[in-house]
């Protein structure tokens, strides 16, 4: 994500930080569904309109660095070098959101995530559009001559190799077996 570099971008990227903070700190003393939008708001000393002109929804507020994620990936292919190679460039970027995920202090974000249906199925709608505007980079790529189902179904299993490695007690190992499968898919498309 771009760093804001004016007064006022900066002053509303703070207050988007500290909407989502207070909101994750909320919903972890409380319970996800015992904390209101109302009380996050009023926690973090903002109006419901400002945290509303921040974050969508309330489980919006969960994946705070959702947009981060899907710009991430799709730079990892529109700003490769010309001829560097794609999938690698895909390993690393998963490889940072993961360690990102799996880092000290994540697990209880995730239990509480699993706990909740709404959770589970913002996470689940994040993951696919986050594959469909993977899917979309990796097709406008002029280097790439796979075709659109094939371009579709790795942005999937980049996507999935994410949830799946996050879940596991070894994320690294995990992501290493995954990405060996998804390189050799890449080269028989």
């Amino acid at each position: 994500m771009t760093v804001p570099t004016g007064r006022r971008e900066r002053k509303k990227a703070a207050t988007r930080q500290k909407i989502a903070d207070t909101a994750l700190r909320l919903f972890l003393e409380r319970g996800y569904d015992a904390v209101g939008i109302r009380d996050v708001a009023a926690e973090a000393d903002v109006a419901v309109t400002t945290l509303f002109s921040h974050f969508a929804s309330k489980e919006a507020l969960v994946f705070d660095q959702d947009d981060n994620f899907e710009q991430r990936l799709t730079q990892a292919v529109t700003n490769r070098e010309p001829h560097e190679p794609l999938i690698p460039a895909l390993r690393h970027e998963i490889q940072a959101m993961v360690r990102h995920c799996t880092a000290d202090g994540t697990a209880p974000i995730y239990r509480m995530i699993d706990e909740s249906r709404a959770l589970r199925e913002y996470e689940e709608s994040m993951r696919l559009r986050h594959a469909e505007s993977l899917a979309t980079a990796l097709i406008a790529d002029p280097d790439l001559s796979q075709s659109a189902t094939a371009c579709r179904t790795i942005a999937r299993f980049v996507i999935d190799a994410y949830s799946l490695a996050r879940e596991t007690a070894d994320p690294q190992a995990a992501l290493e077996e995954i990405f060996e499968m998804i390189e050799a898919a890449w080269e028989v498309a």
